[in-house]
């Protein structure tokens, strides 16, 4: 290949290497259903470039993919595929509660995998789509390229001492509602929504007005998955995942790896940098004046720091 003025050797082969890695990979777009255990869960493919495509996992748990629309800019190199998982958003809707296992949503991950033929991906976890992402990777899943943990929550224990720590930064009022709320069990309330508002508005997603696409994924939360698996609020957990903890099995991950939080993150920078620590090899990007929503807060930021690594790990 000839080199125009200017560009580097490096930058040249960096090119063609990237060029080689994007030949193999074809998905049309669309949206449709797959079986999984209990029901189907809904999905969308989002362009049709020839990189490695990358899969999306949601958080929760129980609330719907809508929010991380904004990593569709990224469809005009590869193909981007969202989708709901159980219980949530457009897939169905069981009332079985013996289905909010992390195992299953393990299995159903894999079973998206087959039915879309998703021989490589990279693998986009958000949230709770950390602790999911963390446990299919633990069954040694083979193509996961690379593996981007954004915000994420691997250690209930911490995320609750965290949480706790930012809700004192809040007005003694907001406070005093969130915790009377917390203690008499009526956090269906409106006094202790509105106290959430403030919270969310701080440590959730900053930039004001919230998305169309941000406010459905909350509107829409599912609060039998989310009250089952996580409990009634972020500041407590009672549910299936309040033991959960991976940090001794981070050191596991082996293959490229990105850690991404928001400088105002309910998964605060300090403890994402600890996990990154775990992890051989990771790397981690910290976005100034985001919060848990990093994508909705600076939506071209943050999809130009996951173009950049997927790009890198591609040309490998």
């Amino acid at each position: 290949m000839k080199l125009s003025k200017g560009i580097s050797l490096a930058a040249g082969i960096f090119l063609v290497l990237t060029l080689v890695a994007c030949q193999s990979h074809r998905l049309t777009s669309g949206e449709g259903f797959i079986d999984v255990p209990g029901g189907r869960v809904w999905y969308r493919i989002v362009g049709s470039g020839s990189c490695t495509p990358l899969l999306v996992l949601h958080g929760g748990p129980g609330c719907p993919s809508f929010y991380l629309k904004p990593l569709a800019a990224l469809s005009d190199e590869r193909p981007v595929i969202f989708y709901d998982q159980l219980g949530c958003g457009h897939s169905d809707h069981p009332t079985d509660t013996t289905l909010w296992r992390t195992e299953r949503f393990v299995k159903e991950l894999a079973l998206v995998r087959k039915a879309l033929g998703l021989k490589e991906v990279h693998l986009f976890g958000h949230s709770w789509g950390t602790m999911l992402a963390m446990d299919y990777m633990l069954t040694k899943p083979e193509g996961v390229k690379s593996l981007i943990m954004a915000s994420p929550c691997l250690s209930t224990s911490r995320w609750i001492h965290d949480a706790d720590s930012l809700l004192t930064t809040l007005p003694d009022s907001i406070q005093n509602t969130i915790k009377q709320n917390e203690r008499e069990g009526t956090t269906d309330s409106p006094e202790y929504q509105g106290a959430m508002m403030s919270y969310y508005q701080q440590y959730v997603a900053r930039k004001l007005p919230w998305s169309a696409d941000l406010d459905s994924s909350f509107s829409q939360i599912s609060p039998e998955v989310y009250g089952y698996m996580w409990g009634p609020s972020e500041f407590t957990s009672s549910g299936t995942l309040r033991d959960y903890d991976r940090t001794g099995k981070l050191n596991t991950i082996r293959v490229p790896t990105l850690f991404t939080a928001g400088q105002f993150d309910e998964a605060t920078p300090q403890t994402v940098k600890y996990y990154q620590s775990l992890v051989p090899g990771s790397e981690l990007a910290i976005l100034p004046n985001c919060a848990h929503g990093t994508m909705h807060d600076n939506p071209e930021g943050y999809v130009r720091i996951l173009r950049e690594f997927v790009a890198r790990v591609d040309a490998r």
